[in-house]
């Protein structure tokens, strides 16, 4: 189990992410692997993500708890972006995102709370 936010410096990761609005209704889900690039306690852990082709992916930010963080299965997992694939990542990451707020007006920020599955995931059963 990972301990230090340092560990997960350049490793790769899937990401998993559930998406929920504020009655609890799954909105919708996907999957994203890529590098860890920075790590910070408070800002969260920095990963850029895999992109189809030469060009590179785009940061993407997640919080700095390790409590979801599990060694991945060996394998080649398909991501929802159209030909990106990853072959034996080091981790799977798994969340749940709920909206924290109801009835947002056009142009009003979205608020989205994050919560970390913290179950070893079940791959491919």
């Amino acid at each position: 189990m990972l301990t230090k936010l340092e560990d997960t410096l350049d490793k790769t990761c899937l990401i998993g992410l559930s998406y929920f609005d504020v009655q609890g209704n799954q909105l919708k889900q996907s999957l994203l692997t890529g590098i860890v690039k920075a790590v910070d306690a408070e800002m969260g852990i920095t990963i850029t993500l895999a992109s189809k082709g030469e060009e590179s992916g785009a940061d993407f930010i997640i919080p700095s708890d390790l409590s979801c963080w599990f060694s991945a299965p060996k394998g080649e997992f398909h991501t929802s972006t159209a030909g990106v694939k990853v072959t034996n990542p080091d981790y799977l990451i798994t969340w749940d995102i709920h909206q924290s707020k109801k009835d947002i007006k056009e142009g009003e920020q979205q608020w989205w709370k994050w919560h970390p599955r913290t179950e070893p995931p079940v791959v491919g059963s």
